[in-house]
């Protein structure tokens, strides 16, 4: 299938005998009415002409006005997109009704698909080293590319203090995801670790003894770590604290974190690069750090300590914060700022980053030199490598590369790389007791529900959890026919509640299955998660969401202290 960003989009079948080098994607017969969806474990039996993912561009339609489309067309993916022999007559065995079809999902059939990969953790209060002011979180991920590049992490920092938990969104495939969900939280662990901690995990390396445990992982099945790249991925690491030793005079200072994500976002952006750049022996392993590097990723990541909550994000993720009112009412607070078009100051940092002739092409139809959406992110080396570089790691490269169209092809007015960074902008947030929750969702989320509305469903429905408590009735006596009564309306108010058990699942069931009134609509909802795997990518995007959970006691009372 052609993926092709926008509200509306339309899907080509075709056959190929090729595999492309940054789609592990291949569409198969429809597999979402089985709640069993793992990524990157569904076969494929048919190929595509092309793929692209929203992030980037790679093709057109003909049915499709192209400024609905998030990238705009360029003539040099024209034979890399074009399907060779004429697709009419693959389609033949393929029909789509042009008429409704009135099958649909049973809401058990839905609750299996929106629950397959939800995940929920409850932090202990007491952690043997502070009260922890983050009650727990939870969180779920609904693909809709196959297999989904969407990634999430979650992790509990054992040699210093506070959580660490974030969202990553793939484009041209899911490998650079997949390496930054599992190696950015120790960058930033590292960079948190005072040094005398340093010397002992280097001591310890050296000396072959047990390491000391930097992260505690809280992970759904689902969720994998890359086995046959640890130790390539342990060495970068190591050298990175090895070049923190070496700075660090041993002074006792207090680290700063803003200064610690940003170099951490940093660091291992330029060790994905060197990686591709170096190769490996290995043959597997170096066509994976090349389709990482080739690949990219925004990331939206959150560390909270006690009553400091910091957000670094690269890309067009986004943390909202759930402030709860005095009159009970829900508000929202954006904790991050989109790395894209619509952001005036991302406009202007470009442009004052590269020449005055430039000015006109180096942000066109509101994406990266015609090309990329989010203006951050990781990986993207097409938009950092100089033309010589990208020449020749291609050329020496594996044939899957060397043969591949879109590595091959160079951006339009690329003249001063890099164009593209994975700096992240880091906020900060002094918690309070009436701030509530943190969302941390990749943007398709976003791309269909409000912020407002976000923190509006996600606080109804932890009020509903509330609800569920037994009603107290302080005393009084009451009929059979009043108790009767409160239970109904309880019930009225919270039937959702009772569907779910994590609110990201909730949200996403509103997100995919919301009508104009703000509800959800159960056929609505039976029919998109109906949709083929040829078919969803069209309606949306991946959804990924962690809803974090404040003990407002907690915060309350360090505020108390101090």
């Amino acid at each position: 299938m052609c993926v092709c960003p926008g509200p509306r989009r339309i899907g080509i079948p075709v056959r190929s005998s090729s595999l492309s080098l940054l789609s592990d994607a291949m569409p198969a017969p429809t597999q979402l009415f089985f709640p069993l969806i793992r990524n990157c474990e569904l076969s494929r039996i048919y190929g595509t002409a092309c793929y692209c993912h929203h992030k980037h561009l790679c093709c057109s339609s003909p049915y499709i006005p192209q400024s609905h489309l998030r990238y705009a067309p360029h003539p040099a993916y024209a034979t890399f997109c074009r399907p060779k022999e004429n697709w009419w007559q693959y389609t033949q065995g393929r029909r789509y009704a042009s008429t409704p079809q009135k099958f649909y999902l049973t809401p058990p059939q839905v609750n299996s698909i929106l629950k397959a990969n939800e995940y929920s953790f409850k932090v202990p209060e007491f952690d043997g080293k502070n009260v922890s002011s983050v009650l727990g979180f939870d969180s779920n991920q609904l693909p809709a590319n196959a297999p989904i590049e969407d990634r999430r992490s979650a992790a509990t920092c054992l040699q210093t203090r506070g959580m660490l938990l974030g969202v990553f969104d793939g484009h041209a495939g899911c490998a650079c995801s997949q390496a930054v969900s599992e190696r950015l939280f120790y960058y930033i662990a590292v960079s948190l670790l005072p040094h005398e901690t340093l010397l002992e995990i280097e001591n310890a390396v050296e000396s072959g003894r047990a390491l000391l445990p930097i992260l505690q992982w809280h992970k759904h099945p689902n969720d994998y770590f890359s086995k046959e790249a640890s130790k390539l991925y342990f060495n970068s690491l190591r050298t990175y604290w090895q070049e923190l030793i070496d700075l660090n005079t041993g002074e006792t200072a207090d680290i700063d974190v803003k200064e610690a994500l940003i170099n951490a976002f940093k660091r291992l952006d330029n060790d994905i690069s060197l990686e591709a750049q170096v190769g490996d022996p290995n043959s597997f392993l170096n066509y994976l750090v090349l389709r990482v590097a080739f690949s990219g990723a925004t990331a939206c990541v959150a560390h909270v300590d006690g009553v400091n909550l910091h957000v670094a994000n690269t890309g067009d993720s986004r943390a909202m914060l759930g402030v709860q009112e005095e009159d009970g009412s829900w508000s929202a607070v954006t904790l991050s700022n989109d790395h894209n078009a619509q952001n005036e100051r991302e406009l202007e940092r470009l442009k004052l980053e590269h020449p005055k002739n430039e000015a006109k092409s180096v942000v066109k139809q509101d994406r990266l030199l015609g090309l990329l959406m989010p203006f951050r992110a990781f990986g993207d080396v097409k938009f950092k490598w100089s033309i010589d570089l990208q020449k020749r790691v291609i050329e020496s490269g594996p044939d899957q590369l060397n043969d591949n169209e879109y590595t091959k092809f160079i951006p339009p007015n690329y003249h001063t790389p890099p164009y593209l960074t994975a700096e992240p902008e880091v906020t900060y947030h002094r918690l309070r007791p009436q701030d509530k929750f943190l969302v941390l969702a990749t943007d398709g989320l976003w791309e269909t529900m409000h912020r407002q509305d976000v923190v509006r469903i996600v606080g109804e429905y932890l009020t509903g959890m509330h609800h569920q408590q037994p009603i107290a009735v302080g005393g009084y006596k009451v009929t059979l026919g009043q108790m009767h009564g409160l239970l109904t309306e309880r019930r009225a108010k919270m039937s959702s509640v009772f569907e779910d058990q994590n609110a990201a699942t909730h949200l996403i069931r509103h997100a995919v299955g919301n009508n104009e009134f703000g509800s959800v609509d159960h056929e609505r909802l039976s029919k998109m998660l109906s949709l083929p795997e040829e078919l969803a990518r069209m309606y949306r995007d991946d959804i990924t969401i962690i809803v974090v959970q404040f003990n407002s006691h907690v915060v309350g009372a360090c505020q108390n202290q101090e």
